[in-house]
This record gives C-alpha cells, sequence and structure tokens, in this order.
C-alpha cells in the first residue's frame, strides 16, 4: 500500500516543480526511516557467513517496492549469484523506460572498534548518517524509492527498479542475470545512483569510470619451513620473494611498472591537494605518488594496491624461513583499456618479477569489471543537468570516478541504445568503503529531488534525440 502523497502532474512548469518539491519534502522522512533498517542489515555479500543476510535484505527491498505501488516485483539470480531486485511502475502510453539501478550489498566493516559509532547501527551526527551502506549504496536504492513515493507509485515515466545484489564483489553473475532478464530489463535511459559528487551541494553527472582486475600470486621455495638459523643466508625465503615480486610493481615514483597498460590523462580542473589528502586521510610527510594531475592519476591512469597478504601474524612469528606465501593484487585500468589483457600483463609481470628461481603461480580471479567512458550528449543528458542544477542550486560538473561499477560497461553492451547516466549519492567525506562510512542528510534529499525532476523531465522529451 503506497502512503506517500501522489504528485498529480500540473501543466504549468513552475507549479509542477513546487508540487513536485513539496511531494519530494514528504516523502523524505520515510525514506530516511527506511534506510535506517536497511542499513540494520548487514548485507556483506562477498562474506558467506552474511549470505543470508544479503538475502534478507533484497527480501526487504522487494517490499518497499511493493509498498511504493510497483505493478509487479520478483528477486531474481543467476547462476548461484546474489539476489537481485526487479520492480516495474508502468507509465503513460508512449513515454520513455527509464531503469534506476542502485545495489544493496555492501563492504565489509574492517575492525568495528575502529568505528566511532557501531558500522550496522545507522547515527546522525552533524547532518550526516553514520553507517556501512548509509551512502554505499542503500543511500541510492531509498533515493529512487522516495522518488517512486513522491509520484505516488504512478511516475511520469515507465520505471524499472533493477537493484543488484553483488556489487561490491565485482558482479560475476551479472552478465548471465542480464541474458536471462532482458526483456524485464530493457530501458531507454538508466539512472545508477552509485557514484559521488564532488560536493554536497555541486551535482555531478560520473563520465568515465576505471576498470578492476585481481589476482593471487603465491609464491613457493621450500617443501616446508626451515630453521633460519641452520639454512637462512643459502637459502631465502618465500615471503621475502613475493615482497620482491610486490615491489616491482611501482616505479621508484610510484607510476604504475605493469607493461603494456593504458595510461591517459584528464582535463579537468587539478582539485586542491590539501583537501584530497585530507579526504583521503593521508598522514603528516606522506607523499603522493605518481605524476600528473591529482584528476590525471586518479581517473584516467591505472593504479595497483596489494590487498592482503597469507603470511604469520606478527605475534605468530618464528625463526622460519618460510615455504610459501601468497597475496591479493588489485588493479584498477584507465579507460580505453582492455580488462582481460591487463589481468593477463599482471600477471605475466609478476611472475617474471619473482626472484632466486622461486616457483610462482597466479590465478586470474573472477568479476573483472571494464573501463567505462561516456559522451554525456543527447537529450537525456540535457535533461539531467536541467534538472539536477534546479535541484542542487549549482550547474552539473562531468567528473571522472576512480573506482569501478562494472553493471555499466556490461548493460551498454546488453543495450547499447540506453543513455546511461551515473549520478552522486555520496561525497569525498563519505567515506565509501572505508571506517566510518556516512550520508550527508541534506545532499540527499537534493539527489531525491533531482531524480523526480529528471523524470518529469524525460516525459517531455525524446532520450535518444
Amino acid at each position: 500500500m503506497v502512503t506517500e502523497p501522489t504528485f498529480s502532474r500540473p501543466v504549468a512548469s513552475e507549479n509542477m516543480s513546487e508540487q513536485l518539491a513539496a511531494s519530494v519534502a514528504a516523502a523524505l522522512p520515510g525514506a530516511r526511516a527506511d534506510l535506517e533498517r536497511l542499513v540494520r542489515i548487514p548485507s556483506i555479500w562477498a562474506d558467506p557467513a552474511h549470505a543470508d543476510d544479503t538475502r534478507r535484505s533484497a527480501e526487504a527491498v522487494a517490499q518497499l517496492a511493493r509498498d511504493a505501488g510497483a505493478a509487479d516485483v520478483s528477486v531474481i539470480s543467476a547462476d548461484g549469484g546474489a539476489p537481485a531486485v526487479v520492480a516495474h511502475f508502468p507509465g503513460p502510453p508512449d513515454t520513455p523506460t527509464v531503469l534506476l539501478y542502485a545495489h544493496h550489498d555492501v563492504q565489509p566493516t574492517g575492525d568495528p572498534e575502529l568505528w566511532t559509532s557501531p558500522p550496522f547501527e545507522p547515527t546522525e551526527r552533524d547532518g550526516r548518517l553514520y553507517g556501512r551502506g548509509a551512502a554505499d549504496d542503500k543511500a541510492g536504492v531509498m533515493a529512487h524509492l522516495a522518488v517512486l513515493r513522491a509520484y505516488g507509485g504512478r511516475p511520469p515515466v515507465g520505471v524499472t527498479l533493477f537493484v543488484e545484489g553483488e556489487e561490491e564483489s565485482g558482479s560475476p553473475t551479472l552478465p548471465a542475470l542480464l541474458q536471462a532478464h532482458r526483456e524485464q530489463l530493457t530501458c531507454d535511459v538508466i539512472v545508477i545512483a552509485d557514484a559521488a559528487n564532488p560536493a554536497v551541494d555541486v551535482p555531478a553527472l560520473t563520465t568515465s569510470l576505471r576498470g578492476l582486475v585481481d589476482v593471487t600470486v603465491e609464491v613457493s621455495m621450500l617443501e616446508r619451513p626451515a630453521h633460519s638459523g641452520v639454512y637462512g643466508g643459502p637459502v631465502g625465503d618465500a615471503l621475502t620473494a613475493l615482497c620482491h615480486a610486490l615491489a616491482s610493481l611501482h616505479d621508484a615514483d610510484g607510476e604504475v611498472a605493469v607493461p603494456g597498460l593504458v595510461h591517459g590523462t584528464s582535463e579537468a580542473p587539478d582539485i586542491d591537494e590539501s583537501v584530497f589528502r585530507s579526504d583521503a586521510g593521508l598522514l603528516d610527510g606522506v607523499e603522493l605518488i605518481g605524476s600528473g594531475t591529482i584528476p590525471t592519476r586518479l581517473w584516467a591512469k591505472p593504479a595497483v594496491a596489494v590487498l592482503g597478504i597469507d603470511a604469520p601474524r606478527v605475534a605468530e612469528a618464528s625463526n622460519v624461513l618460510l615455504p610459501k606465501a601468497r597475496a591479493r593484487v588489485g588493479m584498477r585500468l584507465a579507460p580505453g583499456d582492455d580488462a582481460v589483457k591487463a589481468q593477463r600483463a599482471l600477471a605475466d609481470h609478476l611472475e617474471a618479477n619473482v626472484p632466486w628461481g622461486a616457483q610462482v603461480a597466479v590465478r586470474l580471479e573472477p568479476g573483472i569489471a571494464e573501463p567505462f567512458s561516456i559522451d554525456a550528449s543527447g537529450a537525456a543528458y540535457d535533461a539531467a543537468r536541467r534538472a539536477f542544477a534546479e535541484a542542487y542550486g549549482n550547474p552539473v560538473v562531468e567528473t571522472g570516478i576512480g573506482g569501478s561499477i562494472p553493471f555499466i560497461a556490461e548493460f551498454a553492451r546488453q543495450f547499447p541504445g540506453a543513455a546511461v547516466l551515473v549520478t552522486g549519492v555520496g561525497d569525498p567525506a563519505s567515506r565509501w568503503h572505508g571506517i566510518d562510512e556516512s550520508l550527508d542528510l541534506a545532499m540527499f534529499s537534493r539527489a531525491v529531488l533531482a531524480e523526480a525532476l529528471l523524470l518529469a523531465e524525460l516525459a517531455n522529451d525524446e532520450p535518444g534525440a
């Protein structure tokens, strides 16, 4: 049953905007309450211990879609993947169909003791809502639902709500999911609420995203642990050999040293380094790595990070030479690169840089994400610029993002005629994937109004024009 206010469409656009703004304002308290309910569900699909929580999260989203007035709702999955939610809200005849995308799975929390408040207990402080998923991306889920509630479940265009359940795991079963449910998901415009704005009052359209590949490298040198005093010197250890290989991933300036990768540039204005350092949490005296402007390094060049190492904890260490060691390495890819080739190049580089004849095995991890760039021209993008400028009080800026959203490239392949609008429910202080993740609540209200205005604009436009 729809409990939020019903928006009727007046003829005058000024009256329409005022009435829609009032309907959005009335929908926000309920959306905030439901966002907190979703945050309390630890839907960490990447952790098998939370598989049932992720299923519970999907069912909660499905029920919210039913309550918002969806004509039909289904929870779907493919190849044993996470549950996703698809809900349809039919529009008037001859209007486009808009797919609203978000994801309900979240990142692991890290050490809960490092959080100021418990990660799955949403807490408001100074106008921000703290909690894992409060921004990434349960805020995106509730932004879409708040818009649909503001329209009383009867939007001015056809709407398909698609809420994925494994985005934080690289969307490994998404291609199969899209193939199996192609008719349910066909659309003219895709609105993705899973990016960030440069400031809480400055809206952005993200037009480039880096890709992502992971590998696991294992180095072996001994049949068994060996006494470091009896054998150390002539005999090396696997962990040190692994560290040599990992150190070869960057040159002395911090530039990625893997051959064959695409390195681009960005013409965006440079970012204030002091603000960037503060947002990232860099310690005093720690230098930025690489070269070029910060947007170039962040959006248009590859980046490599060692994500984890299997080795004894310091408290458990003893004076032995380790026979084996392994590490997980993640690499972000610049727009224009090929993820399959880049993953192979990373593996080849690691294999070539393990010293002392050590045996090495590199596993290519699944769930790769292709980089993506968007030509933000056409009626749908013009409609977004008008709607977002009205809601935020500032013009839209085009920006890149250093992260990856595998859904975008995959959906573009499946539905090449659809315009893709990547919008934001986060800001630089949101700390996505980090400790004390948070959502600016004033920005959340602007994001909901912007999307509501966008649907009204699209009702009067031809998105493919």
